[in-house]
């Protein structure tokens, strides 16, 4: 008999439109011979079942289930394919783990700590893993525009904790720009982290749980036309996203062991994107994504079809993987 499988998509912040790009095109790739398929939609005002047609049915959030002509409809497995909260603070991965049922991203207390910019870089610090000095704030906090500049230097990049996608997030090169790009910050997180800026070569790599095996997956250099690596770069064609990244086998090699370590140090599971910046041979990590984009022009799956991995089987490897 066929797994039923519901593709969470949307969700409660900038991001919903990505998510909802990401989850069609799983949908399209699952292999319907194989799992019965069903579009979730979840946001603030509804969480409701959209079938091909349009139809809305409400989900039944005590078990999450669905009600179709009267039959009742449950799952066997969850494909989160939702960018930013809920589904990927930890809040979705806790009410599925209450509910008792299988879902294909890193459980809920991975999840909550890699949103949290500030907790995943401060978790890993102690394990050699590299970062940008930094500076934290809480809204409502004074800001001292002149003891942020001396710890982090200009320019520097101005960050909401907790987003995805660069919303919020500022390069600052003059002093008289900091207060605007706090403001920018404030208006996705209550919470800020300004970093230095570190001048090298930006790579993104993916990390995945595929066949039963950690799996560091061919690495993408990324090259923005723009001034950093933003939204426009990231999803209207601003940049030059290179699989395999032109880099040294020193620096692969460094790479792939410092990604590949903090996945396991985490005790991750499902996907992940990490990015970091090399200065010299060793790579800085900036933050690590355990949602990330599932378009076809999306970093991961670039990166899976350069290791010979299709999107169907990237994503059945993933539901199967939860099923275990």
């Amino acid at each position: 008999m066929k797994k039923k499988v519901a593709i969470i998509m949307g969700g409660y912040s900038s991001e919903y439109k990505i998510s909802l790009k990401s989850g069609n095109v799983v949908f399209d790739y699952l292999n319907k011979d194989m799992f019965d398929v069903y579009r979730i939609h979840i946001f603030k005002e509804k969480w409701v079942y959209v079938d091909s047609n349009g139809n809305e049915f409400p989900i039944d959030k005590n078990d999450f289930s669905i009600k179709i002509d009267n039959t009742k409809i449950k799952f066997d497995c969850v494909f989160n394919a939702i960018h930013g909260s809920p589904g990927e603070d930890g809040l979705i991965q806790a009410y599925f783990e209450l509910l008792n049922l299988p879902q294909t991203s890193c459980n809920y207390y991975q999840s909550a700590i890699t949103f949290n910019k500030r907790d995943l870089l401060s978790i890993l610090e102690p394990y050699g893993i590299k970062s940008a000095p930094s500076y934290y704030l809480n809204f409502g906090d004074e800001i001292n525009q002149d003891e942020i500049i001396d710890k982090v230097k200009l320019p520097c990049f101005v960050k909401a904790n907790k987003a995805g996608s660069s919303f919020g997030i500022t390069k600052v090169h003059k002093k008289e720009d900091l207060a605007e790009a706090i403001n920018t910050a404030y208006k996705e997180d209550d919470e800020i982290i300004i970093e230095s800026f570190l001048d090298g070569t930006e790579v993104s790599v993916g990390v995945i749980t595929y066949n039963g095996k950690t799996t560091v997956l061919p690495i993408t250099e990324i090259v923005s036309e723009n001034d950093f690596f933003d939204y426009e770069a990231k999803y209207e064609g601003k940049s030059q996203e290179i699989t395999p990244a032109r880099i040294s086998k020193k620096q692969e090699e460094n790479v792939i062991r410092v990604a590949k370590k903090a996945y396991e140090i985490l005790k991750m599971k499902g996907y992940s994107r990490s990015e970091f910046i090399f200065i010299g041979d060793e790579p800085y990590m900036l933050e690590m994504n355990t949602t990330p984009g599932l378009t076809t022009e999306s970093i991961l799956p670039q990166q899976a079809e350069k290791a010979g991995i299709s999107l169907s089987q990237l994503f059945e490897s993933s539901i199967l993987e939860a099923l275990k």
